[in-house]
């Protein structure tokens, strides 16, 4: 094994900026099982400093006014300082960003997790500076590859395309229980309730202040509901997908009043267990949903942003999930109809379960480890 092997440089350059951390809690997860597999690795972010994630990054990096997308010099230069054994780009950077990561010999992948940008990593010039394309959701959510899509690969014979399918930690089923006692819930006791890191999205400003109410409104009927997310518009959400954003430590006790147990932000491992033994998960179109799903609890999905509606409605189609228009109404409605019908909700979480959801990190790591091989 080479140095370089056994000590890789991975850079992450996930979109960032004041709203969002999909792609930031999706890298994150990564880069965490990149060190466990490789204890020597360096690893480095370029953020966005308005990201409300950005003085809590557990690891090395450097902040821009913006997504890194819109600074493209400062990227290349890092690049070129940096020296990085492999490149991974989610959702974000330039042609000229993945050429300078070309240039000094690093392997490059790229994370779509959006329709757009999907078309364009097939685009021809694109597909010859990419090593590997990963497709963030599961082919029926996100969509198989098309007979153009396909052509492409045929023709260029590259990139290696995956889907990552859900990127999910363990199930621990003694720290499960550490997480429940602490929020005072029990197994299929409670609803839960994750409007996720998007809740700031000009299309959806005040959709943190519509999941909370909702939220209030169950407790109110008397269901035990943990609801984790800011309580105000525009308050920055915690990580989407309960991501840990500041390693665990110092995180805020949930606040208690009646039924409702509201805090602000969790660690990923911590709000995997309270999906895994919810007998109700609201939440978001985006990651929270898939991993909802992949956790096997019944599901109602509420689209926050443009490209979730596609998502939400693919899952609906697949029998695993239900959705809700974004308003306090239909969110609190369709989730007291749901726990009223425990038939359809068992049957929702029944589907869920039985689908075949790879293991994200594990397909992750497992093609780093080919690419720096």
């Amino acid at each position: 094994m080479t140095a370089l092997q056994a000590a890789p440089r991975v850079l992450f350059v996930p979109v960032s900026g004041a709203y969002g951390m999909g792609e930031y809690a999706r890298s994150l997860a990564i880069a965490r099982a990149v060190v466990a597999r490789w204890p020597d690795a360096t690893v480095h972010f370029i953020l966005s400093r308005a990201a409300p994630y950005a003085a809590e990054v557990p690891f090395e990096h450097t902040l821009l006014p913006s997504s890194p997308t819109f600074h493209t010099a400062e990227v290349v230069a890092l690049i070129r300082s940096f020296r990085p054994t492999l490149v991974l780009f989610d959702n974000a950077g330039r042609t000229a960003q993945l050429r300078a990561a070309r240039a000094t010999g690093a392997k490059v992948v790229f994370i779509s997790a959006r329709p757009r940008q999907r078309r364009k990593a097939f685009r021809f010039r694109w597909m010859r500076l990419i090593d590997e394309h990963w497709i963030a959701y599961p082919a029926w959510s996100a969509g198989a590859l098309g007979p153009i899509e396909r052509g492409k690969l045929r023709l260029l014979e590259r990139p290696v395309v995956r889907f990552l399918d859900v990127i999910l930690p363990p199930h621990d089923a003694a720290h499960g229980d550490e997480v429940r006692k602490r929020f005072g819930v029990t197994v299929r006791g409670y609803v839960l309730v994750v409007p996720g890191g998007g809740t700031g999205h000009p299309e959806a400003a005040d959709a943190a202040g519509r999941f909370h109410a909702a939220a209030a409104r169950l407790a109110a009927a008397g269901t035990p509901t943990v609801y984790v997310g800011p309580e105000q518009p525009g308050a920055g959400a915690g990580a989407e997908g309960g991501a840990d954003v500041g390693g665990g430590a110092g995180l805020p006790n949930p606040t208690v009043e009646g039924p409702l147990r509201t805090c602000r932000a969790l660690p990923q491992r911590d709000l995997t267990e309270l999906m895994r033994s919810a007998i109700l998960v609201i939440a978001n179109g985006g990651s929270t949903l898939l991993q909802s799903i992949a956790c096997g609890t019944a599901t109602l999905g509420v689209a926050i942003a443009g490209d979730q509606a596609l998502r939400l409605r693919r899952c609906e189609e697949a029998g695993v999930a239900v959705a809700a228009p974004l308003t306090v109404d239909a969110i609190a409605g369709r989730a007291l109809a749901l726990l009223a019908d425990e038939p359809e909700r068992s049957a929702l979480a029944a589907r869920a379960a039985a689908l075949p959801l790879a293991d994200g990190l594990n397909v992750a790591v497992t093609a780093i480890g080919g690419l720096i091989g």
